[in-house]
């Protein structure tokens, strides 16, 4: 992935992974997950862009990511459940009651940004490339 713009995209992912994990370390939880989340966020607008697609709204993004990159095979199918999963786990971290996101959950969503970021980075940016 090369571009201006997935290569920003991309390095926004890499910043909020490693935010996510310095939160995490600190002892919060909810916080680390919300960027873990957004680390895969970005990492999937960079992967969709590459394929000339681009979308504002988070549920067209994790909606687009399993259409047109794990569906078809590109990236292993899990991923999008990983997204899936990290949007509502989001959803609780930011919105949900005070500590209902804990050290396991925040621990898995980390590790599952980890392999998110890294099976994008490994994506060919162009369709004609695959």
């Amino acid at each position: 992935m090369t571009s201006p713009e997935i290569g920003e995209l991309m390095g926004n992912a890499r910043e909020s992974l490693a935010a996510a994990r310095l939160l995490y370390r600190e002892g919060y939880f909810a916080f680390a997950a919300s960027r873990a989340y957004y680390a895969m966020f970005y990492a999937a607008q960079a992967a969709l862009l590459g394929r000339g697609l681009s979308f504002s709204k988070h549920t067209a993004v994790v909606a687009a990511f399993g259409r047109e990159l794990a569906k078809p095979g590109l990236v292993p199918a899990h991923l999008h459940r990983y997204l899936l999963d990290a949007f509502d786990l989001r959803q609780m971290s930011d919105y949900g009651a005070p500590g209902a996101v804990g050290r396991e959950q925040a621990a898995a969503v980390l590790t599952r940004a980890e392999e998110f970021i890294a099976a994008v980075a490994a994506l060919p940016e162009s369709p004609q490339q695959v």
